[in-house]
């Protein structure tokens, strides 16, 4: 495995990602789109995929090191996976199969204990099912959707397939 090939591309991994989430913070702050709770998981998601790319860039670990730090992305890109494509879902749902709207987010956090608020917002309401934005016909879910494939493809290749090749060509030159 080549170490300066790896880090710049765990460091691209975190550009992309910040740069995401600085993309939902100009459409909040800038365009006034209010985020659905499904959509602020997604963008701590997000963050947290760019934190764990930047300290595997940074820390430049040995193959165990690597190997722990592609399964913590690959854990959170499928946990990006899965919320975005509840959003996707519950965009296609009909109306009439979603419950009302969530209240306000720090409300329900200073109100109900914290595994209640994550069912609730797992479970999905009216103000995830919105679309209030698309680029070329694809709804700011769909990106996202998008967006946690291409991280886990990533994740999974330096998993999955990179350390191996590294392996091989270790044990390959050790004969």
């Amino acid at each position: 495995m080549h170490l300066a090939r790896t880090r710049s591309l765990f460091f691209l991994a975190f550009f992309a990602c910040v740069s995401i989430v600085g993309a939902a913070i100009y459409l909040e702050r800038v365009v006034v789109f209010a985020p659905c709770p499904l959509c602020l998981v997604q963008r701590v998601l997000f963050g947290l995929f760019a934190a764990i790319s930047l300290m595997a860039a940074t820390h430049s670990p040995q193959r165990r090191g690597w190997r722990l730090y592609s399964a913590a992305l690959v854990l959170v890109s499928l946990a990006g996976v899965a919320t975005a494509a509840r959003q996707v879902w519950l965009q296609a749902s009909p109306p009439e199969d979603i419950a009302s709207c969530l209240g306000n987010l720090q409300t329900m956090l200073d109100t109900m204990p914290f595994l209640t608020v994550i069912g609730e917002i797992l479970a999905g309401h009216a103000d995830c099912s919105e679309i209030t934005w698309s680029l070329f016909g694809i709804s700011i879910p769909e990106w996202s959707l998008l967006a946690f494939f291409g991280l886990s493809l990533f994740a999974l290749y330096y998993l999955l397939i990179e350390f191996r090749r590294s392996r091989s060509m270790e044990s390959g030159a050790a004969d």
